[in-house]
């Protein structure tokens, strides 16, 4: 069997066997021992499961349909007996229709296949020594107790090699290959083996089985419930321990136990939570700092003075605005918008400017110190060089490899799927159509703006005839509010129901464009995801902070979208406070629809499906069999998890400048992120088959992008957005002399002096409001801030020497501002190595003792063969010369 093993080429898969020469796997009755994870004899253990519904019972094909299926499983299970697997076939308790097939790996298989692989195991025990932090005693009362989950011994490691097998730590060979690296092994060649062949292509991998119905499930054991401890004495209920001390709601403000969640579920699913954790721990500052501003905005409003000249009776009350609609719209008082501005005041003060400049060096530092950890967690993991040694070609991509090229490298001949040609038109071909589907988003955002342009009109005139009656609701729900709420409310709708058809069209350009390795493969995928998402999500809020309200020219000469729709205006503070309201709906939107997607969900799926086999719950169900009654994970795993996170962290970042309590949101939310979906994994979903992962893949690069687009859209919202430029060129410049009649500088007189005047007698036919005007005032103000001649100036509504004053201050701002958080964020990523030098030195001393060890061995066993040599050439030496015996 060895030998046959040691002749495996794993690109070849095997062969189909005649139907006379089918292996067939042995059948066994349940035990009766529910906790089980062990064939019949209890010896050799369980590592993976394959579910499929019996064929002669099953009535929903066509009986040739069956055979086939039938075949084809038979031919498959049968290759996988050839390739040295063990399989034990057992029906199910509940369904006799279901039968489980329990697969095992035993050691040579292991071995081989550890070396196919390049698995990285143990040689002999760290003996470097590690210094204990200064802040160790007081992250020591957030671990959890080492008593219950003990720390993991850690090991020097080399790929291994058979030939080498005397020089790894092997202490026993039942737990020498511990359950995960079992489950990944044998997960690899259930991938690989055949199970037809049709015009001459192989069809092949458990994937295709799964995705054709001819088998329901594959999936690796849980070790024991998370409710209960194992009846097996020797079973670790490391499942239970996960679920007690990590996935409790009672564990919200302790540390994950990582090494532990690594252990059992893989590097991949370990590097996740690594990185949410980290980035929740460093959203604590932020979220100070962030409240700390919300906290000054709310302190210092009463004494903001342009919301007392809205508010005062005898200033905003006697400012008559001009109508925001054609025709249908009236005048109305600025009083009106008391409330608005005073919300305002909270949110565009001071405070914001610092915290966007804080948040533009939290992001640098914030990706560099993950950086440092990540660093630590490849060496503490073993995947420093995972990429280069262990990862393996995807199935589906060796499937195509039907063109043979030269390599440049080798000069020999390899099979790739395409010629350069067909690769170029794959990569136009799918380009092509992300271009598409983003245009169609932009399209969808399109008709939201129009939506709002013609509600606006509506709210507008029927809006204050509904409520006229109720001043308490008039004062807060204005045609803007109700505009901007109920187009927010639709926007949020839109962006759900598009991500589920992007998802699918993300994923067929994926798949046509047939990447090589499975990293290749979802960083392609995440690059396409997250582009759709970004518009997706975040093209609404760039409507508002920097295009509503931007180009509308005023009363006399309105702009049109389409020569029909009239231009959106801001309220009289600007647009901040609706980016707010838009932010704060579909960040809460959000969050509430993914907990329900995530959690509910599975939850009342394994609800309904206890509930139907609760008349036979009486009988004692084996382990797998609970285990296939849970969810299963999906084929992207944990990449919606760090999509939506990464959603978040953009809106954390990009849109902070006008909505400072953001990363405190953020902080809760991913507080109960963390265990629910360490929850979802531990006690709704089947066992993941553990994945090798060096690092967050493209997600890295990607909040790198978002970290520079952060300074640049904070700086413009600050300086376009926000009222805070016209505030300060006020104060400075135009409160005084010259241009002020105040002797001092102060804030007194601003909203008179920015609120830009409009004869009524210049309004076309178009736009003349049908309202009958009152008083004998003869003219009203514009609702933005535009800065104007006033009528009768030679000038008149033409941009005044003010308007092109702020716009000056607002560019040299946001070029100040840019290059000076730019500046910083060099020099911080240019101060903090991306590996500390602590990392550096231990990965350099386990190379160093893995050669030394390698070589040291290898040098013993040549002594030692020598030395046999040797004793057999002096013996013969002395035999020829030793004189004959008379």
């Amino acid at each position: 069997l060895v030998l046959e093993l040691n002749q495996v080429i794993i690109s070849t898969y095997g062969t189909v066997p005649d139907q006379q020469n089918l292996h067939a796997p042995e059948w066994a009755d349940f035990d009766d021992k529910p906790d089980s994870l062990f064939f019949s004899d209890g010896q050799r253990r369980i590592d993976f499961v394959l579910v499929y519904e019996d064929e002669s019972k099953r009535m929903t094909h066509k009986r040739s349909d069956r055979k086939k299926q039938k075949r084809k499983r038979q031919v498959y299970e049968s290759n996988l007996i050839n390739n040295g697997l063990q399989l034990e076939a057992t029906r199910s308790v509940l369904d006799e229709k279901l039968v489980f097939v329990k697969v095992h790996a035993p050691w040579e298989v292991l071995c081989t296949y550890a070396e196919v692989m390049h698995i990285k195991l143990p040689l002999q025990p760290n003996d470097l020594k590690t210094r204990d932090s200064a802040f160790n005693w007081f992250s020591r009362l957030f671990r959890v107790d080492e008593n219950i989950i003990k720390p993991e011994q850690e090991f020097f490691t080399a790929p291994f090699r058979k030939e080498h097998l005397s020089n790894f730590y092997i202490q026993d060979k039942d737990t020498f290959f511990n359950p995960a690296t079992r489950s990944r092994i044998v997960h690899f060649i259930l991938s690989r083996v055949e199970y037809a062949t049709k015009n001459n292509v192989k069809k092949f991998g458990i994937n295709k089985l799964l995705d054709t119905g001819i088998y329901k499930a594959a999936f690796p054991l849980h070790d024991s419930s998370f409710r209960h401890l194992s009846t097996d004495p020797d079973c670790p209920c490391e499942r239970y321990l996960l679920y007690r001390e990590w996935a409790h709601p009672k564990n919200i403000f302790k540390l994950q136990p990582l090494d532990f969640i690594r252990k059992y579920y893989g590097e991949k699913i370990g590097i996740y939570f690594a990185w949410l954790g980290f980035y929740t721990n460093m959203l604590i500052v932020a979220a100070v700092v962030g409240f700390g501003c919300f906290l000054y905005g709310c302190l210092t409003k009463d004494n903001c003075t342009w919301s007392q000249e809205v508010c005062d009776p005898n200033i905003g009350g006697s400012i008559i605005m001009c109508p925001q609609c054609d025709k249908v719209c009236t005048y109305w008082n600025l009083t009106i918008t008391c409330e608005s501005s005073k919300k305002l005041c909270i949110f565009d003060s001071f405070g914001t400017l610092v915290f966007a400049v804080f948040m533009g060096i939290w992001i640098t530092l914030f990706l560099e110190f993950w950086k440092r950890r990540q660093a630590e967690l490849e060496y503490e993991w073993d995947t420093v060089e995972f990429l280069e040694q262990e990862e393996q070609v995807r199935p589906e991509y060796e499937a195509q490899c039907t063109h043979v090229v030269m390599n440049e490298i080798t000069q020999q001949e390899e099979h790739v799927p395409y010629t350069a040609c067909g690769k170029c038109i794959r990569m136009t071909f799918c380009a092509s159509a992300v271009f598409f589907w983003i245009l169609l988003i932009i399209a969808s955002v399109i008709g939201i703006i129009v939506y709002r342009l013609s509600v606006f009109l509506v709210f507008s005139a029927t809006l204050s005839q509904h409520i006229s009656g109720t001043e308490a609701i008039r004062k807060y729900l204005t045609p803007q509010t109700a505009t901007s709420v109920t187009a927010s409310l639709i926007s949020f709708i839109l962006i759900m129901v598009l991500n589920i058809v992007y998802e699918k069209v993300a994923i067929l350009i994926t798949d046509f464009e047939l990447p090589r390795t499975q990293t290749d493969y979802e960083n392609s995928l995440t690059t396409k995801m997250f582009l759709f998402q970004f518009v997706n999500y975040y093209s609404s809020c760039f409507y508002i902070a920097f295009f509503k309200g931007k180009f509308v020219g005023h009363p006399g000469n309105p702009v049109y979208w389409l020569g029909k729709y009239r231009n959106e205006e801001c309220d009289p503070g600007g647009c901040l406070l609706e980016l707010t309201t838009q932010l704060a709906i579909i960040v809460g939107g959000k969050a509430i629809w993914n907990n329900i997607q995530e959690v509910l969900l599975p939850w009342v799926k394994n609800l309904i499906g206890r509930h139907r086999t609760a008349a036979r719950s009486e009988k004692v169900v084996p382990r797998w069999e609970q285990d296939y009654h849970l969810q299963p994970i999906g084929k992207l795993g944990l990449f919606y998890e760090y999509l939506e996170m990464v959603i978040q962290f953009g809106f954390v970042t990009l849109f902070v400048a006008s909505f400072p309590l953001a990363p405190l949101l953020a902080l809760i939310n991913n507080m109960l992120e963390i265990r629910l979906d360490a929850w979802k994994l531990t006690t709704q979903f089947r066992r993941m088959v553990p994945q090798k992962a060096q690092d967050i893949g493209a997600w890295q690069p990607i909040m790198q992008g978002i970290a520079i687009l952060a300074v640049v859209t904070n700086a413009m919202i600050i300086a376009f957005t926000s009222d805070m430029i016209p505030r300060l060129v006020y104060y400075w410049s135009f409160s005084v002399p010259p241009y002020g009649s105040h002797s001092s500088h102060t804030m007194k007189g601003y909203i008179n002096s920015t609120l830009s005047v409009f004869n009524i007698s210049d309004f076309k036919n178009a736009s003349k409001p049908f309202s009958s005007w009152f008083g004998n005032q003869t003219t009203c103000r514009q609702v933005y801030r535009d800065l104007r001649y006033p009528p009768g100036h030679q000038h008149q509504y033409e941009h005044n020497i003010y308007y092109w004053h702020v716009i000056a201050a607002k560019l040299a701002f946001i070029i100040v501002m840019e290059h000076v958080i730019y500046f910083v964020k060099f020099i911080i990523s240019y101060a903090i190595p991306d590996v500390s030098q602590k990392t550096k030195s231990k990965v350099k001393r386990e190379k160093y003792l893995t050669q030394k060890l390698l070589h040291e061995n290898d040098l013993k066993v040549v002594k030692k063969t020598m030395g046999k040599i040797a004793d057999k050439i002096i013996k013969g030496v002395d035999g020829t010369f030793r004189p004959k015996a008379e």
